[in-house]
């Protein structure tokens, strides 16, 4: 449900002294102008237009007082076409008494009302309907960036269990069997979990940040798997400054290994590399498995990767882009294209 009507009302309607002094002058000049021509009908007519949309901004204003920010949207609609209705009805028998005492033409009724009751609709609808919009529109931006955020936690969640339980399971083995390679798995293990225990508590990172996290997660995996799993990191240090969204590049290193290297049994090569290309930041991560045979029909269709798509929907909307395909090099390579940096723009 949108933010409450009261503010929206207040602002729209309410009016300072200085506004209502200049208001009432430009009234008084209107009738003396009318007065020196002798159209004194349209004062008549004026005056019942005027008497249901002041009606109705009264009202309104009386009813934003007394329910403050809880008036609700709704309420304030029904309350501008029931006082703008009660107006109308007013200025109706005024306008017929004005009229007939002074011996001027008169509108027909049904005319005079359609008047009154249009034009006091729509002074006042016009600006309360704008209002209205620009609060569903905060509204829906709210609760984008709040699915946004829950998304955020729940790759999280899915990434680090299954991650920790077979390197620390790997941990245990190599301990009574390599000692040596035990240490360095357990080094990687806290150099990874101290790069990724502040993201999730952030919605920020860095291309260097998420380059250092992926090598200590790569370094795990090669430990793990031997000689079967060789890779390689370039992350130009000119844009290792450059600002990304957390677990990006952690959820296309982790699609690599688990479809690439872990139903293949023979040796794979995984490649990460950025590099700017026509003013954007375009981020790669490559391997030479398995490909994409067995996967959905739709390639980046799995759940982490579909929440990949809906996370760079949600913060770049169409600036930002993302691919998965086979290349003629025999590689399955999964491109990030995102925006960057003004900052990096202007040094580039």
């Amino acid at each position: 449900m949108p933010p409450g009507a009261g503010p929206a009302v207040r602002r729209l309607y309410g009016c300072s002294p200085r506004q209502a002094v200049a208001s009432l002058a430009l009234l008084l000049l209107f009738v003396a102008g009318a007065v020196f021509l002798h159209r004194l009908a349209l004062i008549a007519l004026f005056a019942a237009i005027l008497l249901p949309a002041l009606t109705a901004c009264l009202a309104l204003l009386a009813l934003a007082r007394l329910a403050g920010p809880k008036l609700g949207w709704l309420h304030a609609w029904i309350a501008l076409a029931a006082a703008t209705a009660a107006g109308t009805a007013a200025a109706l028998p005024l306008y017929r008494t004005w009229t007939a005492a002074l011996d001027l033409q008169q509108l027909p009724d049904l005319q005079l009302v359609a008047c009154a009751f249009g034009i006091g609709t729509a002074m006042l609808g016009l600006p309360l309907w704008h209002s209205h919009t620009q609060a569903r529109a905060a509204q829906i931006a709210d609760l984008r960036q709040a699915a946004q955020a829950a998304e955020l936690k729940a790759l999280q969640a899915q990434i680090e269990p299954h991650f920790l339980y077979n390197t620390l399971a790997n941990t245990r083995y190599l301990a009574r069997t390599e000692p040596e390679r035990a240490v360095q798995m357990l080094e990687h293990l806290i150099a990874w979990l101290h790069g990724a225990l502040p993201d999730m508590r952030s919605q920020a990172s860095t291309l260097g940040r998420e380059f250092e996290l992926a090598g200590h997660y790569l370094a795990l995996m090669a430990i793990r798997f031997g000689a079967r799993l060789s890779y390689r990191l370039d992350c130009p240090p000119a844009l290792a400054g450059c600002a990304m969204p957390p677990l990006l590049l952690m959820t296309l290193v982790e699609n690599a290994v688990r479809h690439g290297l872990e139903p293949t049994p023979g040796p794979v090569r995984i490649a990460l590399d950025a590099r700017r290309q026509d003013g954007m930041l375009r981020i790669a991560v490559a391997d030479d498995g398995a490909g994409l045979t067995g996967a959905p029909p739709a390639p980046g269709g799995g759940v982490g990767l579909h929440n990949l798509r809906q996370r760079l929907q949600a913060l770049y909307g169409p600036d930002a882009r993302f691919s998965l395909a086979r290349t003629d090099a025999g590689m399955t390579e999964a491109v990030l294209v995102l925006p960057l940096d003004r900052e990096m723009e202007m040094a580039a």
